[in-house]
């Protein structure tokens, strides 16, 4: 690929998975995180021991101003972003009538405002280079939606909207804007679901078994590609045949 990528929320799970299958890809990959910077330096030191090329960005990407900063860091430290994966996204589930505004607000600003922010950021660069990809992580509760996840739902299903509607702006410039669904994967946020989940899930998912974030990698990876030109406005579900 050759291109400079931007890959939110990347120091673990999914958003690690995505930053190195970019990186394999020939990507120039930026890899941003908040507060676990020990755990992004080991993103980037993964990266450039396979032969590729990275750096770390720290930014909270619900916040405007640091948005701004860490694009202006990428922008110096690897050329303008071309590929933007708005991956970044936090948990804080209960009930509806138990759900603190505060927790709403959290997840809302963290998993839908930081697409907005950074999508925003991104698409200066793409729009003058008529050529980009906007990719965003979306998820199947977005679809179909999780009791005691309203929050990440909402997020997530506003993501969707948003992907849609940011593609029909901007694909006359060469510029698409994608999802992936991803639906349970083996990551630190469904292992602190427990086991009595696991078992309860299983049996809906048509694979018998979570997925990897090796294999949301890989959609990402497609999107991102040349072989994506023609895909835009799309979500991409990886779920291994859950039935909801």
């Amino acid at each position: 690929m050759g291109r400079v990528a931007l890959v939110t929320g990347a120091s673990r799970g999914i958003g690690r998975a995505i930053a190195e299958h970019l990186a394999g890809a020939g990507c120039r990959v930026a890899v941003n995180y908040h507060t676990r910077s020990d755990a992004a330096d080991e993103v980037v030191a993964a990266i450039v021991a396979a032969g590729g090329e990275g750096m770390t960005c720290q930014g909270d990407v619900g916040d405007v101003g640091a948005v701004a900063g860490m694009f202006a860091a990428v922008e110096s430290g690897l050329g303008p972003v071309e590929v933007l994966v708005n991956n970044a996204g936090i948990t804080a589930d209960d009930l509806l009538l138990r759900m603190k505004p505060e927790a709403w607000d959290a997840v809302i600003r963290t998993n839908l405002t930081s697409a907005y922010l950074c999508t925003r950021a991104a698409l200066r660069g793409m729009l003058k280079a008529r050529w980009g990809r906007v990719i965003s992580v979306a998820s199947v509760a977005g679809m179909a939606g999780n009791a005691g996840q309203a929050n990440y739902a909402a997020a997530k299903a506003g993501l969707i909207g948003f992907t849609k509607s940011v593609a029909k702006e901007v694909g006359s410039r060469g510029i698409t804007v994608n999802a992936v669904a991803p639906g349970f994967v083996e990551t630190e946020m469904t292992e602190s679901l427990g086991e009595e989940v696991h078992r309860a899930v299983l049996p809906s998912i048509s694979l018998g078994r979570f997925g990897t974030p090796a294999e949301i990698a890989s959609a990402v990876g497609y999107l991102a590609s040349d072989q994506a030109s023609y895909v835009t406005g799309q979500v991409l579900v990886v779920d291994g045949g859950l039935g909801f």
